[in-house]
């Protein structure tokens, strides 16, 4: 056992000394203008670090030239990326080849430039997408690859995939590399997007039913039957993960899950909605429209282990959500 004691003894030395040196770190955000890198941002915790978030137009992640000039003049010493191009159904589905190349050539990009660049720490935000469609029972992190994508958005999930398994190879070849992905669940919150022909499920349902209030409308058109599940978390507790995850680095697991542990039909979503900006007509139902998976759910066990929960429920969320929309969008 002596053996074992000190090895433990020698990880809790090397965790505490990370621990202390990084208020020192220089941390490089890619996706800085997006909504989940605003979210992190705006974290109370951001401060404590030196953090370089360029927007696109100084660093197009697209071009590998522009990067590798980018980390040599700058030599930070931990990459977060959180870019990519991002959309509901309808934008997946209108832009398959944009929605693959676009975060196809930001993932490989940074993550090779960092690796070119003798980066050692990096997380990797990827996709619950990244998961095979149509499984009824929580999405363990081992289970990427194990199945046929969702149709609907596969050319953003192999991106994801791509750039996670990239991060994953580097990593096998030399340990030295510490290049570990966060899949989170779906994000809704703030500095999201809520024109319907590019947001996701909630942002979408905040912007119909505001619309439906301010004009009068009785009814409010669900695609489907409303009765599909989804996990939708708040940017602000994925913000939070994010913080955690760069604190508490050397803990980290390769592959880990951020999400609630529970999920809700998309006609719980409309109601959450609906009861937080008190709108009191009917719901309708498009049964000719695409809905995407039955359910997918992320498992929770491996984030639990590591000791992170997420903070907000479901009208808090949407009440701090449209308090946003209200605030930037009206």
């Amino acid at each position: 056992m002596n053996w074992l004691r000190s090895m433990v003894t020698r990880l809790l030395i090397h965790r505490n000394n990370f621990n202390q040196s990084m208020s020192n770190i220089r941390v490089l955000l890619t996706g800085g203008g997006g909504m989940v890198g605003r979210n992190v941002l705006e974290h109370p915790a951001i401060g404590e670090f030196e953090v370089l978030a360029p927007r696109s137009g100084e660093l197009d992640l697209r071009d590998f030239s522009v990067v590798q000039a980018y980390l040599r003049k700058h030599q930070p010493d931990m990459v977060i990326h959180a870019a990519g191009k991002v959309g509901g159904i309808q934008a997946n589905m209108r832009e398959p080849v944009s929605f693959l190349m676009d975060n196809l050539d930001m993932g490989r990009n940074i993550v090779w430039a960092a690796h070119q660049a003798g980066i050692k720490r990096l997380i990797n935000l990827g996709s619950s997408c990244m998961y095979p469609r149509n499984h009824s029972e929580p999405l363990r992190e081992e289970m990427v690859l194990k199945g046929e994508l969702e149709p609907t958005n596969e050319g953003y999930a192999l991106a994801k995939v791509v750039t996670a398994r990239l991060c994953e190879y580097l990593m096998r070849e030399d340990s030295s590399y510490q290049y570990k992905t966060l899949i989170p669940c779906n994000i809704y919150g703030r500095h999201d997007k809520f024109d319907p022909a590019h947001s996701h499920l909630v942002p979408a349902i905040i912007h119909k039913i505001h619309q439906a209030k301010q004009s009068g409308q009785q009814a409010v058109e669900i695609w489907g039957d409303g009765t599909a599940r989804r996990e939708f978390m708040y940017a602000g507790d994925l913000a939070d993960a994010v913080l955690c995850a760069i604190k508490n680095f050397v803990t980290l697991p390769i592959y880990l899950n951020i999400g609630l542990g529970h999920d809700y039909t998309i006609n719980e979503y409309y109601q959450a909605a609906a009861e937080v900006m008190g709108y009191t007509g009917e719901f309708v139902y498009d049964l000719s429209k695409p809905v995407g998976m039955a359910r997918k759910l992320v498992s929770v066990e491996r984030q639990q282990a590591w000791g992170w929960t997420a903070r907000h429920d479901l009208h808090e969320g949407v009440k701090k959500t449209y308090s946003y929309y209200l605030k930037e969008h009206q």
